[in-house]
């Protein structure tokens, strides 16, 4: 990567309690703009860990299609989706179906997988009318926030991700695994250290243990990685938790997150989290067009509350697996 390519950018807008912004005046070609300056833009997401471009208007989910291929070559397909989303093309989708009304509280995508994107892709084709901002924390901070006998436990024991499969409340085994059928699912299951149990009436019931805190693949900085908070039943609006409660009983959560030994996380422990992810927040509105680039390792990611219309495409590329996904009590001891 030249210097000069990097100097060709206008310099990145830092401003307390936002992301960086990158404002550009807008192409008359997208796709050609975002290739010529790809390596430029990458070095600005690696030195922030996120990075909003403002100016590029996009308008059509083509435009933004060929973009991010520009951006992150081709993308990955979502495999373990919590939520439903619509499929634009192969690796593009939209926002995860999740009420206005709700926030989608601080996560990392898919970090109960084995495989995780390592960089997220998301843009903007209809603002909302108010609220709707995809707000970002570093990790790295918010792990040095957290108290250190809290993370010390995570960090040996780990996490656990239960869920419940059923045709009413969340992603189906379609629209999860790809495939409803048994044997693939299992098959998948095995092979993703997904432990996994059939019901009497058909549905389908997994656990699966990974590692709360990682190492960043290229910095090899420790970061609060994982989606204990946001998939956490406590984090629910307690209407929607007694209503589940009561429908599916404590163990038939549509999912629910515990200690790695299977130890039930309390209520405090969540608003603790919750209140730590909100301190290291950092947000700013979405504008049609904008496109914003995550680090889904070092940056944390949520939803907002919003009204009126809102259109976020999203996109996951450079797979990669983490060698302490997986924790065990060696690991622990690095």
């Amino acid at each position: 990567m030249s210097s000069s390519s990097l100097a060709a950018l206008p310099e990145v807008q830092l401003e307390p309690g936002k992301p960086p912004i990158l404002h550009v005046g807008a192409p008359g070609d997208a796709p050609g703009w975002a290739a010529e300056n790809r390596d430029a833009l990458r070095a600005r997401v690696t030195e922030h860990g996120v990075l909003v471009v403002r100016g590029l208007a996009l308008r059509e989910a083509d435009q933004v299609r060929t973009v991010f291929a520009q951006l992150a070559g081709e993308p990955m397909t979502e495999r373990e989706a919590f939520a439903p989303r619509q499929t634009y093309g192969p690796g593009l989708y939209s926002s995860s179906t999740w009420p206005a009304n709700q926030p989608m509280c601080m996560h990392h995508e898919l970090s109960y997988r084995l495989e995780i994107p390592g960089l997220m892709l998301f843009a903007c084709l209809t603002a909302p009318g108010q609220g709707g901002a995809t707000a970002v924390a570093d990790s790295e901070r918010v792990l040095q926030a957290l108290p250190a006998a809290l993370t010390e436990r995570f960090e040996h024991a780990g996490w656990l991700l239960t869920r419940s499969y059923n045709d009413e409340i969340g992603a189906s085994l379609a629209e999860s695994f790809g495939t409803d059928d048994r044997t693939a699912i299992e098959r998948y299951c095995r092979a993703h250290a997904i432990d996994f149990a059939w019901q009497s009436d058909g549905s389908l019931r997994t656990q699966q243990r990974r590692s709360a805190v990682v190492r960043h693949p290229l910095t090899g900085r420790r970061c609060w990685f994982n989606q204990i908070a946001f998939l956490n039943e406590w984090t629910l609006a307690p209407e929607v938790r007694e209503y589940l409660v009561d429908v599916y009983g404590e163990d038939g959560l549509p999912f629910n997150t515990r200690f790695g030994d299977g130890s039930p996380i309390g209520e405090d422990i969540v608003q603790l989290l919750n209140a730590t992810y909100e301190d290291h927040t950092r947000r700013e509105p979405w504008q049609a067009g904008d496109v914003m680039l995550v680090d889904n390792v070092r940056t944390a990611h949520s939803r907002e509350t919003f009204t009126g219309d809102r259109e976020v495409l999203v996109a996951m590329a450079e797979p990669q697996r983490l060698p302490d996904s997986c924790p065990t009590p060696e690991a622990s001891q690095r």
